[in-house]
């Protein structure tokens, strides 16, 4: 008897349990439908700005980006997935200046932790929200960011300095030799005059009292000895 009872109390727990999954199919019958029919609505997709999906080099209007190639970013990336590399470029003003040459980024090992934009001090840095970024191979997946052609500087370099003339240079180079040779004999003659100054300004040492004279010594008797210094304690 027990078990025909279980039986029946099975069975309207079994259909209770199909009439509430029913009733969850049933309202999601009539509810509209969220489904972003990709890739046909890429014109009106909406992508947060907020998305971080590739990192990209700032570019202004002239085609500059702010990057200075300290390195930093390279350092701080937990993944090594940033590679600088750098040169050494002529200034106008004829000086050296190190300079970026090829910024490589590794979109597959990328952990997207935005170190690199935080860190960067010129804020040169930045991501996009462009998530299309699926390829067939992972070597698609390194890009260079500064792949841009560098625009030419239009400052003109600065005229060379006219040669100076021989015969004014050796001009030049006889008065400063005369300029010095001036100076070391005034500090050579001011160096003597100190130590004469400070010889004169010493105090003589007083001269040692003279010994009195011994009396004359008589025909025929030895000369007297001199007398022994009294003791000062008497």
């Amino acid at each position: 008897m027990s078990s025909i009872k279980e039986y029946f109390s099975g069975v309207g727990k079994g259909l209770k349990s199909l009439v509430t999954g029913m009733a969850v199919t049933g309202r999601e019958l009539v509810t509209p439908k969220v489904t972003e029919q990709y890739p046909e609505n890429r014109d009106t997709l909406r992508i947060a700005d907020r998305f971080r999906a590739e990192l990209t080099l700032k570019y202004d209007a002239e085609g500059r980006h702010k990057c200075i190639a300290c390195g930093i970013c390279q350092m701080n990336c937990p993944n090594g997935t940033i590679k600088l590399t750098t040169k050494m470029v002529d200034l106008p003003d004829g000086k050296k200046k190190r300079k970026l040459d090829k910024y490589m980024y590794d979109l597959g090992s990328c952990t997207f932790c935005m170190l690199c934009v935080t860190t960067c001090p010129q804020d040169a840095l930045e991501f996009s929200n462009d998530f299309e970024q699926a390829v067939f191979t992972r070597d698609k997946l390194v890009k260079q960011l500064n792949y841009r052609p560098e625009p030419k500087d239009d400052a003109p370099a600065p005229a060379p300095k006219p040669a100076m003339d021989p015969e004014q240079l050796a001009r030049i180079k006889a008065e400063a030799l005369a300029k010095a040779a001036k100076i070391k004999a005034e500090k050579e003659a001011a160096a003597k005059a100190a130590a004469a100054a400070q010889g004169a300004a010493a105090p003589e040492a007083p001269a040692a009292p003279a010994a009195p004279a011994a009396p004359a010594a008589k025909e025929g008797e030895a000369p007297a000895a001199p007398a022994a210094p009294e003791s000062e304690n008497k």
